[in-house]
């Protein structure tokens, strides 16, 4: 898809970069290292190799297999078995590619100024370009078989229905698959249309440092973004100010480099969506998922119906904090009592657990067994990755990259990426490979809904009305997080886009300028 996970959380640092940028284990000022934390608490990348000597054995399996295509070109229509040995050895090989990949990206994330996997990173996205441009005669040659004997094949071969759903669908992207030689041409290319990603990574996890403050207790804290949050919450204005242009600083050192890799990334979608004949990006993005851009339009339509809501909500935040002018480190003080307690890993554990037991014995079986089986990466390290993701193969056990640092938000950005872990495993382990995914439109369902239920009983079980509104506060918090300010999020990129699209450039002065409005609209700052 075009409008991806990557582009807004690119889109997002270019933004605060621009104008305002919205801790770990101790209060010592300095980074843990990875080396510093107890194996207990990293996940168990070796659950999908073992070490890189058995990621290059499979390594060399594809490469060796990848001449195999050949064979398969210009004879699919030649009988359903030809056809279902061809799927099936795709599917096979881009199982292996799919471990190659999350495996080399998982330890990277680890500590990604390691240039042991930033090597193998760069070689298993170059492998899965080719072999994209291996398969790339796949699409327009089952283009070419006509209809009825399709539906043949399907009927006279049973275990080619696996593919029903994908071949039918084939047929209504029709109008936008390119000919054998142009899809070659594409796939090859996805290593230079993966640059702008690539270079924003290396920039935002790491080269860039945060800068280091003076915290409440006059002593110096390097900041790290798990620090910046803890900071946006608890600190005095003071400190928070300070936090917030410290890590805006360094971001500016790097702010045309951003701006321009930003940039490349919206030229590389324009591209894209053109080659491929659709009306704009917005259709292209949506096309693979058959959404229609409508709903697109409708979604950004509903939250600016009801942004009055949100306007409400910041006003009451200048009076509780009785300042003339709200900036970003204001917004994440909590408008009630602050919370002080601190929420143990093992702690958030024992809540999650108790708190998602309406969801059945099973599921919270399970999910506990991901808890001791090298599921989680907890702790935030120098290096490692920002944010939290769920992540995993459908031959693995999920993922879970977390930076966890003892505050309320944590637990419930646990709760969080384990309901997308969960649903990945159910789903790899009820569903063959072609339908083992998840579309980006509908991921989020499975998570929110462990927050809900989490919250549901954090609130019955809260025993004062302080507990309650702390609770209550981070619920807003939620709220403001995933309706308004994603979408909010979306409609910036749409902006972008269609800039581009109708003959626009980028560059700092641009960004600058739409990300002031989007910030007034959002925020309404005065």
């Amino acid at each position: 898809m075009t409008f991806t996970a990557t582009f807004r959380k690119l889109a997002v640092f270019c933004l605060l970069s621009l104008l305002a940028v919205s801790a770990v284990l101790a209060d010592s000022g300095k980074i843990p290292q990875r080396s510093d934390i107890e194996n207990q608490y990293k996940w168990k990348v070796e659950d999908i190799y073992a070490d890189t000597i058995a990621w290059q054995k499979d390594f060399d399996v594809i490469k060796n297999n990848l001449d195999r295509f050949a064979a398969y070109k210009g004879h699919l229509g030649d009988s359903p078995s030809v056809l279902l040995e061809c799927m099936t050895l795709s599917d096979s090989l881009e199982l292996i590619i799919d471990n190659l990949y999350v495996y080399a990206f998982l330890k990277l994330d680890e500590d990604n100024r390691q240039s042991e996997y930033q090597e193998l990173g760069g070689r298993v996205r170059a492998l899965a370009d080719e072999f994209s441009t291996a398969v790339s005669f796949m699409a327009p040659e089952l283009l070419t078989i006509p209809g009825d004997k399709l539906q043949s094949f399907l009927k006279s071969t049973p275990e080619l229905d696996l593919y029903r759903f994908n071949l039918e669908d084939l047929q209504r992207q029709k109008e936008h698959i390119l000919s054998d030689k142009e899809e070659a041409i594409l796939a090859a290319a996805g290593a230079i249309t993966s640059t702008a990603r690539n270079v924003f990574n290396m920039i935002d996890n790491a080269d860039l440092k945060l800068g280091t403050i003076i915290d409440d207790d006059g002593n110096p804290l390097e900041l790290t973004w798990g620090r910046y949050s803890r900071i946006m919450e608890e600190s005095s204005r003071e400190v928070r100010k300070a936090a917030n242009d410290t890590v805006q600083i360094q971001y500016l050192k790097y702010i045309n480099a951003l701006a321009a890799t930003m940039g490349g990334s919206v030229k590389k979608d324009v591209f894209l969506a053109k080659t491929r004949g659709y009306k704009d990006c917005l259709e292209y993005s949506l096309a693979d998922n058959n959404i229609p851009t409508d709903v697109y339009y409708a979604l950004i339509d509903a939250v600016n119906a009801n942004i009055g809501t949100l306007h409400k909500l910041t006003r009451l935040r200048k009076k509780i904090l009785n300042v003339d002018t709200l900036y970003t480190y204001d917004m994440s003080v909590p408008l009630g009592p602050k919370s002080t307690k601190e929420y143990s890993y093992e702690e958030a554990q024992k809540m999650l657990l108790e708190g998602l037991a309406p969801l059945g014995e099973k599921y919270v079986g399970d999910f506990k067994q991901g808890f001791t089986s090298g599921w989680v990466d907890v702790y935030e390290t120098e290096g490692k990755g920002t944010g939290a993701y769920n992540w995993g193969t459908y031959s693995s056990h999920p993922y879970i990259l977390m930076n966890y640092n003892n505050r309320l938000d944590d637990v419930f950005t646990l709760a969080h990426e384990m309901g997308h872990a969960m649903n990945s495993y159910y789903t790899n382990r009820n569903e063959a490979y072609p339908y083992s995914g998840h579309s980006l439109f509908t991921a989020e369902v499975a998570s929110t809904c462990n927050e809900a239920v989490l919250m549901k009983y954090m609130m019955k079980n809260a025993t004062t009305k302080e507990e309650k509104i702390i609770l209550l506060n981070q619920y807003i918090n939620q709220i403001r997080g995933t309706f308004f300010t994603q979408v909010m999020f979306a409609e910036f990129e749409l902006a972008i886009h269609n800039h581009v699209e109708n003959g626009g450039a980028v560059s700092v002065a641009y960004f600058k300028k739409h990300t002031e409005i989007f910030i007034k609209n959002i925020m309404v700052l005065n």
